[in-house]
């Protein structure tokens, strides 16, 4: 807040009238000032630099000059200037003084008043002596300040501070030797107890007053600093963005002279705002900084190694073999006859709701095959087994021909890019029919060979054994052709086909190495998963300590469970890899809340319509990850626009006794898949009354959950039509009201029903039947060709001719 100036005080500042002030601002400004109006800034810089010029001397001697004249005019002027010398004197002599000298001056004075007072005895003539002493003094010191002023020679201004003795005085100042004997005896009283206080800043205080430095200001220190950073340039890193606050922390600058340098520039960003490399890089040129761009490393690149591996390092590889196909038509069988053993039998409803792996010796040469599942179900899990295989085997059944999940399948190992062969399969069954087959296929862009194209189709039958060699020296010739290659000596990397969480052992995995070796003790990290390799085991349950390309293992040793299709890789830093897999959590966390919580104005009326719609809350537990996968998706799937599955929760391993918590306070279901609810749980679900579904064949869950939510659906009602009445006569009766004399012309009319008065075609009201009667009884219908008396309940503008058309809202659950 700036301090009010008026013009009667500046004119008392620069001692000059107040007419002279107040012409000044007419003059300049326009305006007419009054001795007690306040001045703003650019009214006081004029007034100022208008005396500053007029009073403007050439050179020092004519300002000395005017001084002596000033003091010559107190003679002439008698005792009116005799006041405002003598203060100029004092000021003067004050200003030739140390400050330091006349504080110290003031105290010792002081102090000796303060003895005088206490030695002198009352009564003495010295008191009044004293007393008459200071103004004798005052009046010899106005004298000697004027006569110096009057004098008009440097002398006087030189000396003014002299001291003046009056020796007519014959008064003895005793009161400074009593304080030096007293000092004195002081000094030999004190022992060598007593701690001498030692003044550490005499000196130094001293030192400063002789040299004090002038006090730099910011414009002098900016040009300071801008003159040192062109002469010697600084080297600044900057990563592809950055935010200011921190762009001004490495070019050594303050964010202010940043954010002047943007706004230059066109861009206004505060400190915490971000700018680009290229935005970044011309501000630190305006610094005279010479800019690197900084090379971000994350966590990946510095313990995964994606480094090509040359020519000469690369070594023959097994090839990947994927079993694909619609559902029930052998793939399983086809691979049983393979590995001579026997799969399917063991599955539920024999059909395969997991992936496996084996390896099969095939003259002398091993191949590595993966089966997956044929139920559409399972088409996540299908195309995880189709990215992570060199070759894919169609089998299509030669009695059903192409299906749905066959396309499906088609469709995937042509996104995968890889090789296929199809398997013809069941030639043995009567009427089958493989040119059928192959003609399917041509739709699909599968030609065969034998047609001029180049996707072999082989006529098997996994029962007999058919077929069988052909297809697996096909399955070599195209790995041959492919020259399928990798490098056993690096760190294994590979995909996960599939996991489980092992009551007594923890999460196992079965990873199959795609690159690389994989040793027993390994540090691994699977998407959100870490862990050491405790034991490896291959498909025959043997425990084996390294894993070649293209050879699928069992693992346990990870904190768990991660899910089917995940990249696998070995690293050497095991607090690196948990940071890593700690960032990995953090960011899926993240998604899946942005994912349910933000709202945009895209999707904000269907958040809205989501508040009406109902819930079908689940918890879905299996045994294996790619089977909770499939049962989630699956149920998901089967959401209309009014009920919609909610899967809360979904985990591997038995049914515990915090599924049955969760499903209590969320009011969900629990859907088992191949697992079973412990006893603390099954006690807890029971108290609870939380309802748990145990199954083994998926289509069972499917059904049983679309049938719960047919219940959930809201009822439908449907309009049935009861009859159709006449109007024929009004009457008019006070303790009633209006009565309809009406002849029922089809149907019946009951009494409570609903009534839509039509007149001309036109509904005029809808009301309800409130009494029937016939005659002087009320009666609860009335059928087809009789006379009735109706009441409404409301509507009583009722006209001859108008047809009552009585009806009902039945409920009734859709299909």
């Amino acid at each position: 807040m700036m301090i009010k100036y008026r013009v009667h005080e500046v004119a008392k500042d620069l001692n000059v009238p107040n007419k002279d002030v107040i012409d000044v601002l007419q003059k300049y400004t326009g305006e007419t000032k009054k001795h007690m109006t306040a001045l703003n800034e650019d009214e006081l810089d004029l007034v100022f630099e208008t005396f500053t010029q007029k009073n403007n001397k050439k050179d020092l001697n004519d300002y000395f000059a005017q001084r002596e004249e000033r003091a010559v005019t107190v003679s002439e002027e008698g005792s009116a200037k005799e006041i405002p010398l003598k203060e100029a004197a004092k000021k003067q002599e004050n200003n030739g003084r140390r400050p330091g000298r006349n504080a110290r001056g003031a105290q010792n004075q002081n102090q000796n008043q303060n003895r005088n007072q206490n030695n002198r005895q009352p009564g003495k003539p010295q008191q009044k002596g004293a007393a008459a002493k200071p103004k004798k003094d005052s009046i010899r010191q106005k004298a000697t300040i004027i006569g110096h002023i009057g004098l008009g020679n440097d002398n006087a201004s030189r000396h003014s501070h002299e001291r003046i003795v009056d020796t007519r005085s014959h008064d003895v100042e005793l009161d400074k030797y009593n304080e030096k004997y007293d000092r004195l005896a002081n000094e030999k009283v004190k022992t060598d107890n007593v701690v001498h206080k030692q003044k550490l800043n005499q000196k130094s205080a001293r030192y400063r007053r002789g040299r004090r430095p002038k006090r730099e200001t910011e414009a002098e220190r900016l040009r300071r600093i801008a003159a040192e950073r062109k002469a010697k340039p600084i080297t600044v890193q900057i990563p592809e963005s950055i935010t200011v606050g921190e762009l001004a922390l490495r070019l050594k600058a303050t964010v202010a002279e940043v954010i002047k340098k943007l706004m230059q520039n066109g861009v206004f960003a505060s400190i915490n705002d971000e700018i680009d490399f290229d935005t970044a890089s011309l501000v630190a040129m305006e610094f005279h900084a010479k800019v690197e761009k900084e090379v971000e490393v994350t966590i990946e690149e510095q313990i995964i190694d994606d480094s090509e591996d040359k020519e000469e390092d690369l070594e023959t590889r097994a090839p990947v073999v994927v079993v694909m196909g619609h559902v029930d038509h052998g793939k399983t069988s086809l691979l049983d006859a393979i590995r001579h053993t026997n799969v399917t039998s063991s599955e539920a409803g024999g059909i395969t709701q997991h992936i496996g792996a084996y390896q099969v010796k095939v003259n002398d040469r091993m191949v590595t095959f993966l089966d997956t599942p044929g139920h559409e179900a399972f088409t996540t899990m299908r195309a995880r087994g189709a990215m992570a295989t060199d070759i894919a085997v169609l089998v299509v059944a030669a009695d059903d021909g192409v299906m749905p999940q066959t396309i499906e399948a088609i469709h995937h190992a042509k996104a995968a890019k890889v090789n296929i062969i199809v398997a013809v399969n069941k030639i043995d069954k009567p009427g089958a029919n493989p040119q059928m087959v192959m003609e399917q296929l041509t739709k699909y862009g599968i030609v065969p060979e034998e047609w001029g194209g180049n996707v072999p189709c082989i006529p098997v039958s996994a029962k007999t054994g058919t077929g069988l060699n052909d297809l697996l020296e096909m399955i070599l010739l195209v790995a041959d052709m492919k020259e399928l290659k990798a490098n056993p000596n690096r760190p294994a990397k590979g995909v996960i086909i599939e996991a489980r969480l092992d009551k007594g052992r923890g999460p196992i995995a079965t990873m199959l190495v795609q690159n690389g070796t994989l040793h027993q003790g390994d540090i691994v990290v699977a998407g959100t998963s870490v862990g050491r390799v405790r034991a490896m085991t291959n498909e025959s349950g043997r425990e084996i300590t390294s894993a070649k390309p293209s050879v699928p293992v069992e693992v346990t040793g990870l904190d768990s469970v991660p899910a089917g299709g995940d990249t696998f890789n070995a690293v050497s830093d095991e607090r690196l890899a948990r940071e890593l897999v700690e960032q990995r959590r953090t960011a899926k966390k993240e998604e899946k809340f942005n994912a349910r919580t933000k709202v945009t104005l895209d999707n904000l009326f269907e958040q809205m319509q989501l508040g009406d719609m109902k819930e079908l809350q689940l918890i879905v537990k299996a045994d294996v990850q790619g089977s909770v996968e499939a049962v989630t998706q699956s149920l998901e799937k089967i959401s209309n626009d009014e009920v919609r599955v909610n899967v809360i929760h979904g985990a591997v391993g038995a049914i515990s006794e915090s599924d049955v918590m969760l499903a209590a306070a969320s009011n969900a279901i629990i859907v088992g898949f191949n697992v079973r609810p412990d006893p603390v749980a099954e006690e807890n679900a029971k108290r609870d009354g939380v309802d748990i579904r145990l199954y083994r064949v998926i289509y069972d869950c499917i059904q049983e959950i679309e049938s719960a939510m047919k219940g959930m659906l809201d009822p439908k009602y449907r309009e049935v039509q009861l009859g159709r009445a006449e109007c024929r006569e009004t009457y008019k009766i006070s303790s009633v009201g209006l009565v309809i004399g009406a002849h029922v012309v089809s149907g019946k009319i009951t009494r409570g029903a609903s009534a839509r008065v039509v007149r001309d075609g036109i509904v005029v009201a809808d009301d309800t039947i409130a009494s029937l009667r016939r005659f002087k009884d009320d009666v609860k219908e009335v059928v087809e060709g009789y006379d009735c008396g109706i009441c409404l309940e409301k509507f009583s503008d009722i006209k001859i001719g108008d047809i009552l058309e009585a009806y009902t809202m039945e409920a009734y659950q859709p299909e």
